[in-house]
């Protein structure tokens, strides 16, 4: 353990006063699901009154049109919320990535809400984890940096983006334009109760496969159809059965189907994929064209591929190794005991990572069952994340980090 030092005590102090439970609980009483867009907007607004507070040149940026196909396999525009972004000194000579997501996964009609005291000390309501309370860690710990002497030598950019919880679609270029130039990056996406952090992260691709068939009388003259709804199911069966060890399948949903009189003559499958490498990516891009092709010609039918693989894989390669263990001291050095374990769930980490920076994605408040109505935040994590992500900012600020080259 080392001691803190004047300066860095003083940082400490200055994370301690921040109003972060406040906000968290104004914050998560507005409904920011991914595909409300009154929500996202009153959000977007809240956020960039709060985080006014910084230096720096602070917009919110139009989204970028995304095509998605709906359950009549009709290609259509999807409309997302602004992003937040900020910039602040980016001609500093050490520059670092602060992300974090404004959406929830609890769209408007939701039953879940409200917020809810369980007990003294944890918080149930809708994002308080995932991830409001982690935006209020970020926002607290450049708010004491600010104070400090580590301005002299740092500049950042923060990218909050209202779409992360359906993939990222339309922020993904923002990101990666941010991403640019970094030494480091930083996502505040919950830790686990215990404060264990995400290492390594599988990959995901999302795709819908729609398929045309051709409609008959399902008594008169059903051989002339062409099933479209059996062709996807096919498919869906062959991807699950070609997945192994190095990527996942889940065939989650097929759309179609009509009248039990009528051979459907069209279908959407949707499926997600998980490689963990990207070389298992490829492999099952492979599988997914060799399957195709198998059931178009064995069911006569027409496919169309809409989608991707929007979340690289995210390996624990030696620059990340270097900023986990910069994390782990610093949190020494402030009493906590910070491990971490590889997940198959993904978030923004992944992409930044594909470009080439170090990310610790899981520097937000410790809590858990997010994406339920089980969600909780666990009261105490706010302050002390906050120190944490203050103290590694400044010792980066300082000199102490060197990213280095991959082995």
């Amino acid at each position: 353990m080392t001691l803190l030092s004047p300066a860095e005590l003083r940082l400490l102090d200055h994370v301690a006063a921040a109003p972060m439970l406040g906000q968290v609980q104004d914050w998560a009483a507005i409904n920011s699901g991914s595909r409300n867009l009154d929500g996202l907007a009153q959000m977007a607004d809240r956020l960039a009154d709060a985080f006014a507070v910084l230096p720096g040149d602070i917009r919110l940026v139009e989204a970028v049109p995304v095509e998605s196909v709906a359950p009549d396999g009709q290609v259509q525009t999807i409309t997302h919320g602004r992003h937040l972004h900020l910039s602040v000194r980016p001609q500093a000579p050490i520059r670092l990535l602060l992300t974090g997501h404004m959406d929830t996964v609890f769209p408007v009609d939701h039953p879940f809400q409200q917020q809810n005291w369980l007990e003294p000390g944890i918080l149930n309501g809708p994002g308080v984890a995932d991830m409001k309370g982690g935006i209020a860690v970020m926002l607290a710990a450049l708010t004491a940096l600010e104070t400090s002497d580590a301005i002299a030598t740092l500049g950042y950019d923060v990218v909050v983006n209202s779409d992360e919880e359906v993939g990222s679609p339309s922020s993904a270029a923002l990101l990666r334009q941010a991403a640019q130039g970094k030494i480091a990056a930083f996502t505040y996406e919950p830790a686990l109760p215990d404060g264990t952090l995400a290492g390594a992260r599988a990959g995901s691709g999302n795709f819908s496969i729609i398929v045309t068939g051709r409609s008959a009388h399902a008594g008169r003259n059903p051989d002339e159809g062409r099933n479209a709804l059996l062709a996807a199911a096919d498919l869906a069966l062959r991807l699950k059965a070609g997945s192994g060890t190095g990527f996942s399948c889940n065939p989650a949903k097929i759309d179609g189907g009509g009248p039990n009189n009528v051979v459907p003559d069209h279908a959407v499958l949707r499926v997600n994929f998980r490689p963990k490498t990207p070389q298992d990516e490829l492999i099952a891009r492979a599988l997914i064209d060799t399957a195709m092709a198998a059931v178009a010609r064995e069911h006569d039918v027409s496919l169309h591929l809409h989608g991707g693989f929007g979340r690289p894989s995210k390996p624990m390669d030696e620059k990340a190794k270097r900023l986990f263990g910069l994390v782990k001291q610093c949190g020494a050095d402030l009493g906590l005991s910070i491990g971490w374990r590889d997940t198959g769930g993904v978030c923004d980490g992944n992409n930044i990572a594909a470009c080439g920076v170090p990310v610790v994605d899981t520097m937000g408040v410790r809590g858990g069952s997010i994406h339920s109505d089980a969600e909780f935040l666990l009261t105490d994590s706010l302050a002390e994340r906050a120190r944490l992500s203050a103290l590694t900012l400044w010792r980066i600020a300082q000199s102490r980090f060197d990213p280095g080259r991959d082995t």
